[in-house]
């Protein structure tokens, strides 16, 4: 959505967010060029991971600080910052994991990293398989980012009061177990039995979007921003009722744009979900439809297609009309409509500084309605 960036840009957060990940990665690199100088190449990864991103999760954290009285020229300012660069290196770590689990050739428009370490590995002539020296060092680098987003958390919150801190780690703590997890999950949706009973399927595609997006891309980081202003069980109960609704419909809305997005504003190919196999809410619904009309073409279409990588262009495009003809795509946006109004209805209800509240709705609006 066109005005997102300026969302990010609100009391000069995404700058000083960048200035924090930056300074870390710098600080990073003698680090690691002391274990051996071959190792330099990792914080150059990690640092173009880095460099791209929406900065979503550090504004939500921001801004649901400010929106429960937070004080941005108070000393604590800072710390929600730290906080908010740990949510992104956190958020780098899970797109290095999730491109080689997802077996990904692009990200942001360039070559997913371990892409890029097999190409690095080809050129220079090594011994062995160049895939899996790529793969192997793309898990190791988001490894290397869950590190420093620890480091980076640790740090925010060490001169914060007992209480608030051992609150805080205790979201980031859940947050980063429930990703784990919801990535699993994800992996076993895609090599269970699917497609005879579209109901089982999309209950395991919503529990994939907890687990694995809703929670960690808007809720956790919106609670985290509660928790640092020092808010009440009741006021993170509220935070919980508009963050994860949000939070579905964000995903619901990636899901969309994982087969529908047009590739310069996604950094990836058109219907690479397809090819990906993604079990997601839009192709339970598909089959549904399927079924229910007895579209045997349409079912052994999307049997024979999801999953399958040597999809050209015109065959993924082909898929996608028919799973937009079956009523598919206006079911999602029906239900990214539904979460939506809960979400912002609940944001309305919560005890919140009027301004905060005001963008928390724009940051919701630009999560659930965007087009990248």
């Amino acid at each position: 959505m066109s005005t997102a960036p300026a969302l990010v840009d609100a009391e000069d957060l995404r700058t000083r967010v960048d200035a924090l990940l930056t300074e870390h990665v710098e600080a990073l690199l003698p680090e690691l060029v002391a274990s051996g100088a071959g190792a330099a190449p990792l914080a150059d990864a990690l640092s173009h991971m880095l460099a791209g991103g929406k900065r979503l999760r550090a504004a939500f954290c921001w801004w649901s600080w400010r929106a429960h009285g937070g004080d941005p020229a108070s000393p604590e300012a800072d710390a929600v910052l730290r906080v908010g660069a740990a949510l992104e290196l956190f958020q780098a770590a899970a797109l290095f994991h999730d491109d080689v689990m997802d077996d990904s050739d692009t990200r942001r428009g360039r070559p997913a990293a371990h892409r890029r370490f097999a190409a690095l590995h080809a050129e220079r002539g090594w011994s062995g398989d160049p895939d899996r020296f790529g793969e192997s060092a793309a898990i190791l680098l988001g490894d290397l980012a869950l590190v420093a987003s620890e480091r980076e958390f640790v740090r925010a919150v060490a001169d914060l009061p007992a209480e608030r801190r051992a609150a805080a780690h205790a979201v980031f703590e859940r947050m980063r177990t429930e990703v784990t997890v919801g990535q699993y999950l994800d992996l076993l949706a895609e090599v269970l039995p699917w497609g005879q009973d579209p109901e089982a399927d999309e209950r395991r595609a919503r529990e994939v979007i907890v687990a694995k997006a809703a929670r960690y891309s808007v809720e956790h980081p919106l609670l985290l921003g509660a928790v640092l202003a020092g808010a009440d069980d009741a006021a993170l109960a509220a935070t919980a009722a508009y963050g994860l609704p949000l939070g579905e419909a964000f995903q619901l809305r990636d899901d969309l744009l994982g087969v529908f997005g047009d590739p310069a504003t996604t950094g990836k190919p058109a219907g690479d979900d397809l090819r990906e196999g993604k079990r997601t809410v839009l192709v339970a619904r598909a089959m549904a439809h399927a079924r229910a009309t007895q579209d045997a073409g349409l079912a052994d279409a999307l049997h024979a297609g999801l999953g399958d990588r040597a999809l050209d262009d015109a065959a993924c495009r082909a898929l996608a009309d028919r799973i937009e003809a079956s009523g598919a795509v206006a079911d999602v946006e029906a239900l990214i409509a539904d979460l939506g109004e809960r979400g912002f209805a609940a944001l309305a209800r919560a005890e919140l500084t009027e301004d905060g509240r005001a963008m928390l709705v724009a940051l919701g609006h630009a999560a659930v309605d965007r087009r990248a």
